[in-house]
């Protein structure tokens, strides 16, 4: 993907959301959305076995009511 790929997707959600972005708008979402693509893209290429995760795997909390016994 690349820069106008970014900036026509940025351009497209904001139509469908119907946010309206003017051209420099648009374009600084662009910029931002890119940086993240790119810091995306660099993690998910880095080599890491499930156990080296630096975090837990998510795992909900259970409702309080189910811990309480309440029904």
């Amino acid at each position: 993907m690349n820069d106008a790929d970014v900036l026509a997707y940025v351009q497209a959600a904001s139509r469908f959301i119907e946010l309206k972005l003017d051209d420099r708008r648009a374009h600084a979402v662009a910029l931002q959305l890119g940086r993240t693509l790119l810091l995306a893209r660099q993690l998910e290429a880095f080599p890491m076995a499930l156990e080296e995760q630096p975090c837990a795997i998510y795992c909900p909390a259970p409702f309080p009511a189910e811990t309480q016994g309440a029904a």
